[in-house]
């Protein structure tokens, strides 16, 4: 008999988070985790532990880093396919975070997957207006060990500067100043957009709209997955 935890989950998830920076997806990628007992897939988390690693990929994603290049999108899906096939948390599928972020990207992704007979389910956009994405980022702060992001307005942390759960502090990342922000929407804009286009194409897509509270937008995310 299944357990009645789990009885009412999909077979396996397997989906794209897609959204400008600053949409939630670093707030709801471990909700998806934990509730599908899934793999989150961020693509910086997944390069640095291969780094560390010292995993074939890992040695040359390291070499282009270190001479200022970008990793290649072979390199990325070759990391993607290496944690489903090696990483026992991806058993019940994943959640893919930060990739693809190009069209050629999607294509390759794809391509790997269906190989894999492991082809995506579903690709979720939270949906936001760049205003409100300003706000909310320049005020966001993040807990460096586990990840973990608060909002000096609409998530503080219980102490001021210091994470709920291990009391270490906080920090801003460098990146979350407006002239920095503005370039990375920009850029999200002109190369990854382009691939909600690909996937309403193939009938995955979903839209979501980001600029609600945290909770309604988990309950719809949980409508479009089917639960």
């Amino acid at each position: 008999m299944a357990n009645d935890a789990t009885s009412n989950l999909p077979p396996a998830l397997r989906m794209v988070l897609i959204g400008p920076p600053g949409a939630g997806k670093g707030t709801q990628a471990p909700n998806l985790k934990e509730r599908y007992c899934a793999c989150h897939l961020a693509t910086g988390d997944m390069l640095r532990s291969q780094v560390s690693q010292g995993t074939e990929l890992g040695k040359q994603a390291k070499k282009i880093m270190d001479q200022g290049g970008l990793v290649s999108d072979e390199i990325m899906v070759g990391m993607i396919q290496s944690e489903l096939t090696n990483n026992p948390e991806c058993k019940n599928g994943f959640i893919l975070d930060g990739f693809p972020r190009t069209i050629p990207q999607a294509e390759k992704l794809d391509s790997m997957l269906n190989e894999m007979k492991k082809p995506l389910q579903k690709a979720v956009e939270l949906k936001i207006d760049d205003e409100l994405l300003v706000a909310r980022i320049t005020g966001r702060l993040v807990h460096p060990a586990s990840g973990r992001s608060y909002h000096k307005l609409f998530n503080p942390p219980k102490v001021e500067m210091t994470d709920d759960l291990t009391g270490e502090p906080l920090v801003q990342r460098s990146d979350d100043n407006v002239e920095a922000l503005k370039k990375r929407l920009t850029t999200y804009h002109q190369q990854t957009e382009p691939i909600v286009d690909y996937y309403k194409k193939t009938g995955i897509w979903a839209g979501i709209d980001a600029s609600q509270s945290p909770k309604t937008v988990w309950s719809d995310i949980l409508k479009c997955l089917g639960n």
